[in-house]
């Protein structure tokens, strides 16, 4: 048993008795009185919430914008939390990104500001640039996103505040350790996740809680005991073996982003995309494969990369292709108290190409998530891992369409003549997001740009293609 202890905004809190899933935003406007921290959708989309966490990871402090909406108490065990009232100096003295707010007349109705302030000063805190970027995970209704951007442009060379950085230095004084109570679970070593897995079957487990937040917040479902995996120290290392790069399954998609990017572009654009920062920065690949979802943008990139997934059951481990772990809708090839251990990308060449359609470009459910791995060797294709979301009620590899093209020589004829292959290989449904016909025919034509980009034809980048 024991209490939940966090810093909030630079002062220490001990929180006894709260349900598991009480959610930050809930905890601070309800019971601590600090409003500035705005609720928007409660669903982790708009930013009105956001707020800083700062973590201690291998001894160097983390910090990260996140949304307080779908965070719930437990997650914050061991951790500094600061909100809007915490940007400004204990004196009172203005942030730099909230002076340049001011300066540049960046807040009209003034209910998103708070969390654009705290996205701002994070990224502030941690060197970033990229401002579209930062603050994509915000939304403003009324004041236009330009003087927002002037003002974090404004802002950018102004010295980081020293309150800014006492979290990290304060936060390595708390000595959390593991936390248990009646029914939330936060462990400090990846053995006794595992024991304790074993021996309580039935427990939700909960990486970043971008997923299972939703539960609550809009399915209002009661989760009776909740054990949060992403402080495990080995779940969250990213290693280099020799059967490739092992990722952990409490590693963010922040993190996988930074790691991936450079070796292999496209998927780093493909996870730029379907996550704003603070998503991002809470997200677990482990819990992107866990919940099976048919529309996740993880698993087609990583099977068509090979992937294998590690699995854990108390001190037994087992490994397997990761398409195999996908059975059906909502029902994946996991024994009850398994846990998602890691998962490894093998080292290769990057030839590794993802299409993602949706209705909107940024941050949204993917219609078709398409990801192409395809080896052509003196103009003849010598292998092919083709994987998709959305064309079957799994994550699934187009294993038709890859015995279409293999031996084949890398030509637009054979490209053509693989399209029927598609029919053979999904059956798609139809539903909000597109038809079943839309579905087949974008999954073709995707093929067909691999190939125009793996050849030298025509743009095919719509935001690249000239007027």
């Amino acid at each position: 048993m024991g209490e939940i202890t966090f810093l909030l905004n630079g002062e220490p809190v001990r929180v006894d008795g709260a349900p598991a899933t009480r959610t930050l935003l809930d905890w601070l406007r309800e019971t601590r009185g600090l409003t500035g921290t705005k609720e928007g959708c409660n669903e982790g989309d708009c930013g009105a919430c956001t707020v800083m966490v700062t973590a201690l990871e291998d001894g160097t402090p983390v910090h990260r914008a996140v949304n307080a909406c779908i965070l719930f108490l437990p997650q914050l065990h061991g951790k500094a939390v600061r909100t809007v009232e915490g940007i400004a100096g204990p004196d009172g003295t203005l942030h730099p990104v909230q002076q340049a707010m001011i300066d540049h007349h960046a807040s009209q109705c003034g209910f998103c500001t708070p969390g654009f302030v705290v996205s701002m000063a994070v990224g502030h805190l941690n060197g970033r640039r990229d401002h579209d970027d930062v603050l994509a995970g915000n939304l403003c209704r009324c004041t236009g996103y330009a003087p927002i951007i002037r003002a974090a442009e404004a802002a950018r060379d102004a010295p980081v505040p020293g309150w800014m950085r006492a979290d990290g230095d304060a936060v390595a004084t708390l000595a959390a350790g593991a936390l248990e109570t009646a029914d939330a679970f936060v462990p400090d070593s990846l053995e006794r996740l595992a024991d304790w897995y074993a021996a309580h079957p039935d427990a939700v487990l909960v990486g970043g809680a971008t997923d299972v937040g939703l539960w609550v917040t809009k399915a209002l479902r009661a989760l009776d005991r909740v054990a949060f995996v992403a402080g495990v120290p080995a779940l969250r290392r990213i290693e280099e073996t020799a059967a490739g790069l092992r990722i952990g399954a409490a590693v963010t998609l922040e993190e996988l982003h930074e790691a991936l990017a450079p070796r292999h572009p496209g998927l780093g654009e493909l996870i730029r995309r379907y996550g704003s920062v603070q998503v991002r920065n809470a997200a677990t690949i482990g819990g992107n494969i866990a919940n099976g979802s048919p529309i996740g943008d993880g698993p087609p990139a990583l099977i068509a990369l090979g992937a294998t997934l590690h699995l854990r059951h108390g001190t037994e481990t087992r490994d397997m292709p990761l398409e195999d772990f996908f059975l059906d809708y909502g029902k994946q090839d996991r024994r009850p108290g398994e846990l998602v251990e890691a998962v490894t990308i093998p080292v290769q060449p990057d030839r590794l190409k993802c299409y993602k359609l949706s209705k909107r470009f940024d941050q949204d459910i993917s219609a078709v998530c398409g990801c192409f791995n395809v080896t052509v060797t003196d103009g003849r294709v010598t292998g092919a891992r083709i994987a998709f979301g959305g064309m079957a009620a799994t994550p699934k590899r187009a294993t038709a369409v890859e015995d279409a093209l293999r031996g084949q020589p890398w030509t637009a004829t054979t490209i053509a003549a693989a399209g029927p292959a598609f029919d053979a290989a999904f059956a798609p449904i139809d539903d909000m997001r597109a038809s079943a016909a839309y579905r087949l025919e974008t999954a073709r034509n995707m093929l067909t740009r691999y190939f125009l980009e793996t050849t030298d034809g025509p743009a095919t980048r719509v935001l690249e293609v000239p007027a």
